[in-house]
């Protein structure tokens, strides 16, 4: 069965043809991040003005590239929630004007439970039950997945998401924007010791506060920049990202090694953008092992907002018997 994905949650137009949940044959992705970037993030009318502009002619390069006619298609997957609202509407009205030409049925899907199942992209997937660890620039979740509809809320941000909080300390690094891959760069030259950080004060075990640590860095940088500076000594900037980025990844992983143990599982399952992050990558997979949890990550193109994940979950969805119809609009959780 042939699925047609399309995700337009944020500043990404994307639509994917993949094949029985497991084999993509296209995964096309075209971004407004460039636009963006003068403004230090993302501006909700350019990017569903981009998304309005180009999802046509992201859909056709997507069959294109998969080698398929819209008639050997046989369900549309579409995000329905999370997301700007704007850029939702985008998505959904094109999957249901498609949906309308040609008789294809139509199914919704929740972005955050996508990125859940992005591993199942990947030759080898987990076994059900598992726990889940979703960190993106507007998410930091966790989750207990018994099945693909099957999905408990564990614990979540109370103020910035991780992904935000890598953001606000580039830019107040002045490093620019999109701050993950600024701060993944300045740490591997960075001295994590010259100072700490911490982000794990969060009286709940399972929810997430990365609105502390950002603020922290912020005094600090302006108590110590000038005259650091002035003492001649080098890497500063690269030094605080460390700390920084060393904080939150330690945070990551204690609070979702405890989400394992207090529900018994033996598998972790990543996924979101902040999931491309090389050093959380080699730490929670050493770590897990040490503890005797296997830990799945997406291939780094399945960690961004992409519309194969969208289509992997939606068939499984459909083969369970989920649907919807030409009244789908933004589910509001």
């Amino acid at each position: 069965m042939l699925v047609m994905g399309i995700e337009t949650s944020c500043d990404e137009t994307s639509v994917s043809v993949v094949k029985n949940g497991r084999t993509v044959l296209s995964n096309v992705v075209s971004s407004s991040l460039r636009f963006h970037k003068q403004y230090g993030g993302i501006v909700p009318e350019i990017a569903f003005r981009k998304q309005l502009e180009t999802i046509a002619q992201v859909a056709e390069s997507a069959l294109r590239e998969a080698g398929v006619d819209l008639k050997d298609i046989g369900l549309i997957s579409v995000t329905d929630s999370p997301g700007l609202l704007g850029s939702l509407v985008v998505g959904i009205s094109f999957a249901k004007a498609v949906s309308i030409g040609t008789g294809i049925p139509l199914l919704g899907v929740n972005h955050l439970h996508s990125h859940v199942f992005a591993g199942f992209l990947e030759e080898k997937k987990p076994r059900f039950p598992f726990t889940a660890l979703i960190v993106s620039g507007g998410h930091s979740s966790l989750y207990y997945v018994r099945d693909f509809d099957r999905i408990r809320l564990m614990g979540s941000t109370k103020d910035d998401a991780c992904g935000e909080a890598f953001d606000k300390v580039a830019k107040i690094l002045q490093q620019g924007y999109p701050g993950g891959p600024v701060i993944e760069r300045l740490s591997k030259k960075g001295n994590a010791g010259r100072t700490r950080f911490n982000c794990l004060n969060s009286k709940e075990p399972y929810n997430f506060s990365f609105s502390g640590i950002k603020t922290a860095v912020l005094y600090y940088v302006k108590k110590n920049a000038r005259k650091t500076v002035l003492s001649g000594r080098d890497g500063f900037v690269c030094d605080v990202a460390a700390s920084f980025q060393d904080a939150v990844i330690e945070t990551l992983v204690v609070k979702s090694l405890t989400a394992c143990k207090s529900k018994k599982t033996k598998r972790l399952v990543i996924g979101g953008g902040v999931a491309a992050n090389g050093r959380l990558r080699t730490v929670l997979s050493r770590e897990g092992a040490a503890k005797g949890i296997e830990v799945f990550f997406p291939s780094r193109e399945y960690c961004m907002d992409n519309a194969a994940m969208v289509a992997c979950l939606g068939y499984y969805l459909y083969k369970k018997g989920h649907t919807s119809d030409l009244k789908l609009d933004i589910h509001f959780n």
